[in-house]
């Protein structure tokens, strides 16, 4: 089907958090109304990260995919002689639960890895080589990867012509997603480093998204072309 299934909106947020200095960063996603019909989705992201390194804090996801439910309230427990993930739990297949989750510096969730992706020195990542990246969500600690691929140039249907960096990175296989396969991403090549399109292989054919707006920029836009 080629045509518009979903949409999200991002927005980040400075505030305190615990008296540390904190972003909040909350993705709201959700099909159109026609899409509802035959499979619908709601997916609500809030993550909070220290400003400073970005450190995560605490996160909470709630997410309704057709028939299945998941909620994750996660709080990061740094000062713990083993630091831990509190995390409390819920998913329509197993019922509510808690879990402690073994927590380390290079673990996050997945807004605050996205957003300590965005933030990383690209001069000195070596292109075409695999970089590990660890993010928890429900019960589990997955292991991915990412791979950097440089610049490109690239049109993107109602936004235009935007001077990119493109990096790849490792999906889970599962009941959407390939897992041979790798999601290819593409942001701005600016200080924004906003992502402008993606590219992700399902069971059954690609799925892609762009980015149609944009504002309260702390860089100008100059990567658009």
């Amino acid at each position: 089907v080629n045509s518009d299934v979903g949409y999200a909106t991002v927005g980040i947020d400075s505030l305190t958090f615990n008296g540390e200095k904190a972003y909040k960063c909350s993705v709201e996603g959700k099909t159109t109304r026609i899409y509802d019909l035959f499979f619908k989705v709601r997916e609500d992201f809030q993550s909070w990260f220290t400003r400073d390194g970005l450190k995560p804090l605490k996160f909470y996801r709630h997410s309704i995919e057709g028939s299945y439910e998941s909620r994750n309230t996660y709080i990061y427990d740094w000062k713990a002689a083993e630091p831990v993930i509190h995390a409390d739990l819920y998913t329509s297949r197993v019922g509510a639960h808690t879990k402690e989750i073994p927590l380390t510096r290079c673990t996050f969730d997945l807004p605050a890895l996205f957003y300590f992706a965005r933030n990383m020195d690209f001069e000195v990542v070596e292109p075409g080589k695999k970089y590990p990246m660890t993010f928890a969500i429900d019960d589990e600690v997955y292991n991915v990867y990412f791979i950097l691929y440089g610049p490109e140039t690239i049109k993107v249907k109602g936004l235009g012509t935007v001077k990119t960096i493109k990096f790849a990175a490792k999906l889970l296989e599962g009941e959407v997603f390939k897992g041979d396969a790798d999601m290819m991403i593409w942001v701005s090549d600016d200080k924004n480093r906003l992502p402008v399109y993606f590219e992700a292989p399902l069971l059954v054919g690609t799925a892609t998204g762009r980015m149609t707006g944009c504002g309260g920029l702390k860089y100008p836009f100059t990567a658009l072309v």
